[in-house]
């Protein structure tokens, strides 16, 4: 039975999308990397609890269907801020966020590393 758990969490990672806007935040990179902690040893893993990885299969299953979207249909594709989902997806992408990051800094702060990374560049010459 271990061997069609494992299969069935192999497919459902193997359909389940990697978003490259987010990188290393990415919930399709997390699912296949617990899948590979959880069954080290493939087909021939022992699961503590069967039922409790079932659910967990089964909740994985509904997020990836879109089974709540579907079951609770929205009117607009909107948030109460009037931000649509391609918006959300733009502002949650890594690099956005770097920048907002960068944006939060001091002046001195960035001033400060702009001057270490002169002068380490001067030093290694």
């Amino acid at each position: 039975m271990a061997a069609t758990r494992y299969r069935r969490f192999l497919k459902l990672c193997e359909e389940w999308p990697v978003e490259e806007t987010k990188r290393k935040r990415d919930l399709g990179v997390f699912l296949r990397q617990r899948v590979a902690q959880a069954f080290r040893e493939g087909e021939n893993t022992q699961i503590a609890d069967p039922a409790t990885c079932d659910q967990m299969y089964e909740s994985l299953v509904r997020i990836h269907t879109n089974y709540y979207k579907i079951k609770y249909p929205r009117l607009k594709d909107t948030t109460f801020t009037g931000v649509t989902v391609e918006d959300c997806k733009m502002i949650l992408a890594t690099d956005i966020l770097k920048q907002m990051e960068e944006m939060k800094k001091g002046t001195w702060k960035k001033l400060r590393e702009r001057f270490y990374a002169k002068k380490s560049e001067e030093d290694s010459k």
